[in-house]
């Protein structure tokens, strides 16, 4: 029962956290406006630990390299205390396991934030398209629709770019994403 309720706090708190820190670093590396509600409430949330961390580990190549390295630990501490409270679990697992999951879970969550940045910019598209999160959410797409805009004709004014790209997301879910976390799975 107690197991029970520490694996719920660490799914509540623990792993949208390390989402968090995940899109913070794709936002900064994309280099998106954070004047707005959402850049805002990420900067807020997770400042407290990140910019503990740049004092002790500096940007590579313009990348933060931080911000990022406390999404990985994040994500692996959270798989590996969720692995030791497993009831199937005996404690000897691996490692190096355990990181190689955490690393395929961060690939993972960066698909799944692109999808929902693609739905709530298809929403807000059609209720607000002026909002503020609207430049955000361009910034973390364009990179990824623009392509398939350029090959896939809009169909009676209607853009099907965004759908395709959220069908091809999934696919690398169910495909190569799935094969990975079996093969690391295997590694325990």
């Amino acid at each position: 029962m107690l197991n029970e309720a520490l694996r719920f706090l660490l799914d509540v708190l623990v792993q949208p956290f390390a989402a968090i820190l995940l899109l913070r670093f794709y936002l900064q590396w994309l280099r998106a406006p954070m004047h707005n509600p959402l850049g805002e409430f990420i900067m807020a949330l997770t400042n407290f630990i990140v910019l503990r961390t740049r004092r002790y580990i500096r940007p590579v190549m313009g990348v933060d390299s931080a911000t990022l390295l406390l999404a990985f630990v994040v994500e692996a501490l959270y798989l590996y205390v969720l692995l030791s409270l497993s009831p199937f679990s005996d404690g000897s697992f691996s490692i190096a396991g355990v990181l190689v999951l955490a690393l395929i879970k961060l690939l993972k969550i960066s698909l799944y934030l692109l999808m929902a940045a693609l739905i709530a910019q298809a929403i807000l598209s059609w209720i607000n398209p002026n909002s503020s999160i609207m430049p955000l959410l361009a910034t973390i797409t364009w990179r990824f629709v623009r392509p398939l805009q350029r090959r896939i004709p809009p169909m009676g004014n209607v853009d099907l770019s965004s759908l395709v790209l959220i069908i091809i997301c999934q696919l690398i879910l169910i495909v190569p994403i799935a094969a990975l976390e079996n093969l690391a799975l295997k590694i325990f």
